[in-house]
């Protein structure tokens, strides 16, 4: 196993995602690796934890990436989360990213859970499970 495709992983699904014609038009550039500072947009995206399981094998290195993607939004319903959340998803469903190292098996959509926040508005944490092979 090795934890060294997890950077490259984040790389290509950050890049993926924000080159995603749908996603742009819902989302704008509201699509963050890091919270920025000051002001936040009405509705936006945040890349999350990760959790990595070795699944080496005696053909060779590989890992399963289990990673979370949240969607915010302001709003007071959930219409405009759940419509993020789903691009997002149909995004994942069958990418063709370009990893620095290894080999996407492939992305899996693993769950969804929908919430009210305190402040009024919404949000929506989506886990994805990634299997990657090293070369």
């Amino acid at each position: 196993m090795t934890y060294a495709l997890s950077a490259g992983l984040q790389q290509a699904i950050y890049a993926h995602l924000r080159a995603d014609a749908g996603l742009t038009a819902l989302l704008g550039d509201a699509l963050f690796d890091a919270m920025p500072t000051g002001a936040l947009p009405p509705i936006y995206a945040v890349l999350g934890a990760e959790e990595v399981l070795d699944r080496s094998d005696a053909s060779g290195a590989a890992a399963r990436h289990r990673f979370s993607i949240s969607v915010f939004t302001s709003s007071a319903g959930f219409a405009a989360a759940k419509e993020l959340g789903g691009a997002i998803s149909d995004a994942l469903a069958e990418p063709s990213l370009t990893l620095t190292r290894g080999r996407l098996v492939g992305i899996w959509f693993e769950r969804a859970t929908a919430q009210r926040l305190d402040d009024g508005g919404r949000s929506i944490s989506m886990r994805f499970t990634a299997h990657l092979e090293d070369d």
